[in-house]
This record gives structure tokens, sequence and C-alpha cells, in this order.
């Protein structure tokens, strides 16, 4: 072989190439950045012409030479095959292109570190490879990793890029500590790099979360690391120095209390410790109103308003108030309060949506819940047009799903079956609000097995709706220990529970089967027999089979015919 300049456009595509299938237009820009700063690094191999002509054919480098063109090269370097291959180069393409190996991860950092070494900047290296400067980065985080761990990701065995970013921020002696019990093994030759980097996770604080500013974070020693792997324009500087942290956050939130302010402490669950009997506020607060300012999981500065209650008059032994002879007489808590209640209705409403929407339902039941959601207390039929937000528009657009491109009838079963779900699902509610459809609505949960559809209720705000008896039965179903107050043994049952589900009996949709038939009984209807001409004039009348004659609530000879409706 010779090596010789030529003009790229002089050269000639091979048409027995093997790769025929174009390349990314991502791999072309990083080739053609290339280029232009480093020029082409491997010249294209070519052979003379076999069909009488004088130019050159390709057999290796026909993306280099189009890109070469595309980046204004007026002369590129080629290594010319003195006499042309038989076949046409069609096996040495094919050769070059199926034994070509790409650089592992490792490689690639060290090539990077040995440019860096050689006085190239990493905005430098980014540009000659078309890469963002962020990747040149991350890649140069291989020089924090233990040596072993290099080795196995040469293998092709890498972390993710989170796990690669909590490893490298760890120690070199804590991470040979962790790979020692991680290391792969003849039974195990890949390692499970989500233990080796949970065994090294250090809790990280951000700057875009702190509420205090450069000047308390010097006073506390913070300082702050860059997170190479945080989305564009964000604040991506942490620090694992928490205990700093949080005392700057603390500091400030003492600076920063309003005039009814006070700090808190959290729960288990992250939630803010309010003073007893206090009652959170999730609207908008009035003057009297209080604040609790407290930081979260992730070391938020976090505020919720809350109220006291009033302070009641004293009352002397007898029950009665000072100064009246009014007799105080205290009313028990109820099991579930108005809110659990409310709670309830939320929970049940979703579970029967969902139910709706993905539970197997068969026709004839989907058909007699239709009926059954028209006899809902939240449904009315309007005898006018309904207005821009009015029911017709409401279910026009699912009424509209039955009809084709033509303005036809014509749908087939399974858009009839959509269609049925998503109107049920418009109209049934078990809300606590005007949306409420009553006990149908239960009885349609019930027909279609919505309970296994019910969140678990088993959170600190479902279990403080109920009362300490219910609490405590729960506790002893669940075979969880008592504690000295009602809000431990809560947290108790509530931690429980995270990994046990929990539903209330009283959540369930099977109404009561008392105000069942109370509602049964009210919604019944007598349907009387038709009037006796209807009969008689049935040619298939059997003579065993009475005749009625019509009487005065029957329609006469010459009036419609139907049926009278009485309710029993």
């Amino acid at each position: 072989m010779r090596l010789m300049k030529i003009d790229p456009r002089a050269l000639v595509d091979n048409p027995d190439r093997s790769r025929q299938t174009p390349s990314t237009p991502q791999a072309d820009k990083m080739l053609l950045a290339s280029i232009k700063v480093l020029g082409i690094i491997v010249p294209p191999e070519v052979a003379p012409q076999t069909n009488g002509g004088n130019g050159f054919v390709i057999n290796a480098g026909h993306r280099r030479t189009r890109l070469a063109i595309k980046a204004g090269l007026e002369e590129i370097d080629i290594l010319v095959k003195d006499e042309a291959d038989n076949d046409n180069g069609a096996m040495r393409s094919f050769a070059e292109n199926i034994v070509r190996e790409g650089l592992n991860p490792v490689d690639q950092w060290r090539a990077i570190e040995r440019l860096i070494a050689l006085g190239w900047t990493e905005d430098a290296v980014a540009l000659a490879l078309a890469l963002q400067v962020r990747v040149v980065k991350q890649l140069r985080l291989f020089a924090s990793l233990l040596p072993a761990m290099l080795d196995q990701i040469a293998k092709g065995d890498s972390p993710k890029d989170n796990q690669l970013r909590t490893i490298a921020a760890a120690p070199l002696d804590e991470q040979a500590e962790v790979w020692k019990k991680y290391k792969p093994s003849r039974a195990y030759p890949k390692v499970d790099w989500h233990w080796v980097a949970t065994a090294l996770t250090k809790t990280r604080m951000y700057a875009k979360d702190a509420s205090f500013g450069d000047d308390l974070a010097q006073a506390y020693g913070i300082e702050w690391a860059l997170d190479l792997w945080a989305p564009e324009g964000e604040d991506g500087r942490y620090t694992t120095n928490a205990e700093a942290y949080l005392g700057a956050q603390q500091e400030w939130m003492a600076n920063h209390l309003p005039k009814r302010g006070i700090i808190v402490e959290t729960n288990t669950w992250g939630g803010p410790v309010l003073p007893p009997k206090a009652e959170r506020i999730h609207g908008k607060p009035s003057k009297s109103d209080h604040t609790a300012m407290y930081i979260d999981r992730d070391g938020k500065v976090q505020s919720v308003h809350y109220r006291m209650p009033e302070a009641k008059k004293a009352k002397s032994k007898s029950g009665a108030k000072h100064g009246t002879g009014e007799t105080v007489v205290s009313r028990p808590r109820p099991e579930i309060t108005g809110n659990g209640v409310k709670m309830i209705g939320d929970f049940r409403t979703d579970a029967l949506h969902d139910a709706l929407g993905r539970a197997p339902i068969e026709d004839d039941t989907l058909m007699a819940l239709l009926v059954l959601a028209f006899a809902s207390q939240n449904v009315r039929v309007d005898s006018g047009a309904g207005g821009e937000y009015g029911y017709g528009q409401r279910f026009g657009r699912l009424a509209a799903m039955l009809f084709n491109g033509e303005g036809d009838l014509a749908f087939d079963i399974d858009t009839l079956r959509v269609a049925a779900r998503l109107t049920l699902i418009e109209v049934l509610s078990c809300r606590e609000n005007a949306t409420r459809s009553g006990i149908v609505a239960r009885i349609a949960g019930e027909a279609i097995g919505a309970d296994s559809f019910l969140p678990n209720m088993g959170t600190d705000d479902f279990l403080s709706c109920l009362s300490r008896p219910v609490i405590e039965a729960a506790c002893k179903e669940a075979s969880v220990s008592l504690c000295k107050t009602v809000r431990e043994t809560r947290a108790a049952l509530a931690k429980h529970f995270t990994t046990n589900s929990f539903v209330h009996p009283a959540a369930l949709f099977a109404p009561d089967a008392e105000k069942l038939r109370d509602w049964l009984s009210s919604n019944t209807v007598v349907v009387k027999d038709q009037a006796a001409d209807a009969v008689t004039d049935k040619p298939e009348a059997r003579e065993d089979e009475p005749i009625v004659a019509p009487d005065a609530g029957q329609p006469a000879d010459g009036e419609d015919e139907g049926f009278r409706e009485a309710a029993e």
C-alpha cells in the first residue's frame, strides 16, 4: 500500500460495501466535529477501479470521505491498494466493519486524561469529539474509582450514571471496604452496583432547597459540590455535610419566624408535630391563626398554619358552668369523624372508577349498571337544550364515540363497552358532596368487586379520624402493641400498615341491608296487567288464560294502550 493525497470528491463509492444503512445524525455530527478539529485520523482505504476508469474505489472509509467533503477539506490522505480485489473489496469491507470495536468507557477516560495531561482542556476535548462538556466531566469521575472497579467496568459491567456519581463521591478506603462485600465471584460474575452505591450513599443537601444565603453557608463551613447529573439550568450544588446544612436552615427559621410562629419537630413520616389540640388550616389563614415552621425529610423549610381551640370556661364539679345553672354534657367522639367520612367517600369513588375502568364486567351486568346509574340521586335529565357546560354536552362526547365519520350510528361491541364504562365513571360517585350518587354507587361497587381497588387507609391522616376504641380494636386485630398515648399508638399502627394494607370495614361498598331494603321498597313499582282488549287480540291466547275486562283504570277502545304503574 502507498499513501497519497487526493481530493475526496474524486473518490468513487463502492456499490458492494457492507455498511448500507445510513449512520445516525448524532454519530455523523460527532465525526464531523472531529474532522473539523483534527482532520481524518485514519485515511480511507481505496483500490483502482476495475471497469477501465482511472479513479479509485473506496473499500473502507465511505463515511469519513463523505464528512470530509461536508467539512470543506480540499485534500485528504488515502491508502491506495496497488491491485484491485477480485471481489471488489467486499470481504475487506465486511471484515473492517464487523471486527471494529469501540472504546469502553474506562479506555475513553484514560484517553481523555492523556489529552488533559498534554494540555487539552475539557472544553477542547468536548468540541473535538462533539460531546457535551458534562459527558467529559462524567467520564473523568473514573479517576475517583477503585482500580478493581475500573477493571470490572472495562469488561462491560458498568454502573448507572447516578450510581457512578455516588460511588465516585466516596473515599477510596470506603470503596475498598464495600468492594470486599460486593465484588464479583464465579457464582455471580456481575456486580450488583445498586447495593454498592447504596452502601456508599451519603445524604445530599442541595443549594436549591436552602432558605439560607451565602453568609450562613460560610458561617457553618458549608462547601458546595457540583452535581454533574443535574438538569440543565438547575442549581446542582450540594453538600454532604447534613449537620451544618440543617443547622443553617434552623438558624434561618429562627431569624424569620412570623409574629404567631413557632418551630416544631417532625414525626416519623416527616410531617409537623403541632401543639396539642391544634387544628391544621389548609385554606387561607386568618390573622388570629398560628404558623408552624419545620424542616422536612429533604432538608427544605416548610410552614403550615393551625388554629387553637377557644379556651373553655371552667366547670364546677356538678357539671354546671360557673355563673349559670346549665349542665354541660360532653359528647363522645364518633367512631369516624366527618373528615374521615369525606376521605372514605373519596377512597370509594376512586376505587369505583378504577374498577369500572379495569375490572372484568359481563355485558349483562354492564347494562344493568347503566340502568341503575340513572337512579342515582346526582342524575337529572333536562328537558331543554343544555348550555355550554350542560349535561347534554357532558355526555355528548361519549355518545359521539358511537358514530362513524359519515354521521351514522355505527360501532362495534368493544367501543360500546368503553363508552358504557366511561358513562358510568361520569355518573357514579361516592363523594360527600353534590356529586354523590347515593346507595346505587355502593351497589355498583359491590357488583363489580371494587373493594379490591380500595387503597391502603393505614395512613396517619386517615387513622387520626378514628376514635380511640376503633384504633385499639385495629391494633388488636393487627397484633400491634398499645402505647402510652393515642398518638403513639396511631403512629405504631401507621408504621405497621406501611407493609400491610388496611381497609376500614366502614369503607367497604356493600350497603347496609336495612337501608337497601328501604331504598328498594321506595322505588319498587307494581305493573298492572295490560288492557283486556290487548290480551284478547293475541291469537295464541290459551283457553285457561283469564280475560280481564277493562275497568275505569284501564284504557278504553281507541285510546293508547299502556301500563298503569302504582307505587307499592
